[in-house]
């Protein structure tokens, strides 16, 4: 017999009270910032394998980090961070940073892999940041995620038009003078932050919940770049928020409500757009 049980909790308003889940709104709310601007840059660059696999290519750094005794968010980010920016030095491309994303993911598993190997504390974490756990997330992290929030907004404000022309139309801007490389390495280590900020909330094996999907619906659903960051932000954050809802009327992991929701409003903004095309 199974030990899930999805029945109805009568307390859970009571639940939504509690102090972790307070923690868990508010870091949703920051997640759902970064997660919904930064979605939409990585599909007009056509980067979704990239940033998927940097959730990946920090699973080294958060093992080492639980060896060495470190906060695994730092092991995470650092890792994170030094493959976004091998990727975007090497990847000038697209072509070019498939084969750069690739290779740094395989030789950053087996690393992640050697290192849960030699701590069992590590291998027991595992779970944890393969799959996240939003509801123990601490105030700490919390006043991390705001201001990660408000650096990232500060540096898109300087670089948005570059960013956005290069991610459009890399050809034209590079022949237009816009630093093609410089615009490439920028995308990636701000993809290193964003995905070391939301890994907490959905773990690495989901971080698409949060970074594409929701960016994916508001493509289809609206016509310029600023309103589907807009519509991509809330629909991450009402996923985030919704999610956390419903796990406390029906117990069950987080993670896998938030997820289930935003592919649901994908589907259903698929739909839609199908049926108007006909």
């Amino acid at each position: 017999m199974s030990d899930i049980d999805f029945s109805y909790d009568p307390e859970w308003l009571s639940t939504l009270s509690a102090p972790f889940m307070t923690n868990a709104f508010l870091a949703g709310l920051c997640i759902a910032l970064a997660a919904g601007v930064m979605g939409y840059f990585t599909i007009a660059r056509r980067s979704t394998f990239a940033a998927h696999a940097l959730a990946h290519i920090g699973l080294p750094g958060a093992t080492g980090a639980v060896l060495l005794g470190l906060p695994v968010s730092l092991g995470m980010g650092v890792f994170a961070l030094g493959g976004a920016l091998v990727i975007g030095a090497l990847g000038k491309r697209v072509s070019e940073r498939e084969i750069a994303t690739g290779t740094v993911l395989a030789f950053a598993t087996g690393l992640g892999l050697f290192f849960a190997r030699l701590s069992s504390s590590a291998s027991q974490q595992m779970q944890s940041i393969l799959f996240g756990s939003i509801l123990t997330i601490t105030t700490d992290q919390i006043i991390g995620f705001a201001v990660f929030d408000v650096l990232l907004l500060a540096l898109l404000a300087v670089i948005y038009r570059p960013l956005l022309f290069s991610s459009l139309d890399e050809q034209v801007a590079q022949a237009k003078g816009v630093p093609i490389g410089l615009m490439n390495v920028a995308f990636m280590a701000i993809m290193a932050g964003v995905i070391t900020i939301a890994v907490p909330a959905v773990g690495t094996l989901l971080i698409f919940a949060l970074v594409i999907t929701p960016a994916a619906t508001a493509n289809i659903l609206a016509g310029s770049p600023f309103k589907a960051m807009v519509i991509a932000s809330v629909l991450c954050l009402l996923s985030i928020w919704l999610g956390l809802v419903l796990a406390a009327m029906f117990p069950a992991p987080p993670s896998f409500i938030i997820v289930t929701l935003s592919t649901l409003f994908w589907a259903i903004a698929r739909a839609i757009a199908s049926l108007k095309s006909r």
